[in-house]
């Protein structure tokens, strides 16, 4: 039995991770420690583009959209970190490419922001909305012009992406491509 789906396993049946089953007499955080260690490991072979890692938890059924404490998933992690391959992987397994982060970030915004064309590429195939805003009303139509990211913005019109749009502080995509913006 892989290590990685045997101790997903024991998480799951209530056993510690020396093979012992919890009792009354036991803290019932164990599982639950099992569990945000585990998340760490995910987390850190997504940041890391450990694609090995990565396919392990796959394998296993692990759970690929847990978030941690910032609402940052594994493909978010990936894509923002420029892991291609880890993006594929996580993606191919059924990642959830529209999940956000506490900002209400995507790992498409996160792509843009980094310069990962290629990733940002592959996750706009994702069936997500051209024009998801974040928290601050920001699209990644706006992204791409902020961060002068030609091609994505190109490629976002090409989707039909709202161009004309603007978030919380007044921001266009036009005034945003000229370096102007405007802050609440």
């Amino acid at each position: 039995m892989r290590p990685l789906f045997a101790l997903c396993l024991a998480v799951m049946l209530g056993v510690s991770a020396a093979g012992v089953r919890a009792t009354d007499a036991e803290p019932a955080a164990a599982p639950a420690r099992i569990r945000q260690q585990l998340d760490a490991y995910l987390f850190d072979a997504a940041r890391r583009g450990d694609t090995r890692m990565l396919a392990e938890f796959i394998a296993s059924g692990y759970d690929l959209d847990r978030a941690d404490h910032k609402g940052y998933t594994a493909l978010i992690l990936a894509a923002y970190h420029g892991h291609g391959e880890a993006v594929t992987r996580l993606l191919d397994a059924g990642a959830d490419p529209c999940a956000e982060d506490r900002r209400g970030n995507t790992a498409l915004l996160g792509a843009i922001f980094k310069g990962e064309v290629a990733i940002a590429r592959q996750l706009m195939r994702a069936d997500c909305a051209p024009d998801h805003r974040n928290h601050a009303g920001q699209t990644p139509a706006m992204y791409a012009a902020l961060f002068q990211r030609a091609e994505i913005l190109q490629a976002l019109r090409e989707r039909g992406a709202d161009l004309g749009a603007a978030d919380a502080a007044g921001n266009t995509v036009e005034a945003l491509a000229r370096g102007r913006f405007a802050t609440p």
